[in-house]
């Protein structure tokens, strides 16, 4: 039995090993590795806190963190939304270590009950792989959701574009291009969809999070770095105008 389950492990690692060996298409790239380095400094760097201004539309919102994330990494944004007058919620599944059928079921029923709970749709806010989450949800459940705001999200183009893909499939242990939940990444979804990206993300390729205008109905250019997305200060006033924004 022991000698089984050792065997198991020892395919499951190789397995996982050779996702990590696939080779980048041709002509694909993620962006290049002078803004890759600039996202350690950023990692550091204790962001700064402004009072918000009050909402004009206060409204329930969901934070959904980037692979690889916990929730506890938005704590800035999440303090500055419900200080300005949003009722904030996390996605409430810890560490975003990447789709599966049971967590997508769950964030799927979670929406529905907050929509039912506060007698109004939701904003989904996603940052990174979030975003993914987030406009997937809004496809299937368009009458919980409010609007969506991806925030350095790689929902266009070939999902290798960016500096993460080979780390994601072997936490995932599928390909990027096999994910266990079926979707279609460049469909907008049916509510307005907003896609912060910046010139400066190290992990995800610009033109992946911008999106065409056929995938988004706006695109907004933010001068921070991948991990800033969670923090920064013009991000998140970014974030509230949007919530704020007439559709």
């Amino acid at each position: 039995m022991a000698g089984e389950r050792a065997g198991r492990a020892r395919g499951e690692i190789l397995r996982r090993s050779a996702l990590a060996r696939e080779p980048r298409p041709e002509g694909v790239s993620g962006p290049p590795l002078r803004y890759l380095l600039g996202e350690l400094a950023s990692f550091r760097r204790v962001p700064e806190r402004h009072e918000p201004a009050k909402a004009r539309n206060p409204q329930p919102v969901m934070l959904l963190p980037g692979f690889g994330a916990h929730p506890v990494r938005m704590r800035p944004m999440a303090d500055a939304l419900t200080g300005a007058g949003h009722s904030l919620h996390d996605w409430g599944l810890g560490l975003n270590l990447g789709p599966t059928e049971q967590n997508f079921t769950f964030l799927m029923r979670r929406v529905g009950a907050l929509a039912r709970q506060h007698k109004a749709p939701v904003a989904l806010v996603g940052w990174s792989l979030g975003g993914l989450f987030a406009r997937e949800i809004a496809c299937r459940q368009p009458n919980n959701v409010s609007r969506v705001i991806t925030m350095g999200t790689p929902f266009s183009g070939n999902p290798r574009a960016n500096n993460a893909w080979r780390a994601y499939q072997v936490i995932t242990g599928h390909s990027v291009d096999e994910p266990p939940i079926e979707c279609e990444l460049g469909g907008k979804p049916p509510v307005p969809t907003v896609a912060l990206w910046s010139p400066r993300d190290g992990v995800v390729h610009p033109r992946s999070a911008c999106g065409w205008p056929g995938e988004r109905d706006r695109a907004v250019a933010l001068r921070c770095t991948h991990l800033g997305f969670a923090c920064d200060p013009q991000v998140i006033a970014e974030v509230l105008r949007q919530l704020d924004a007439e559709d």
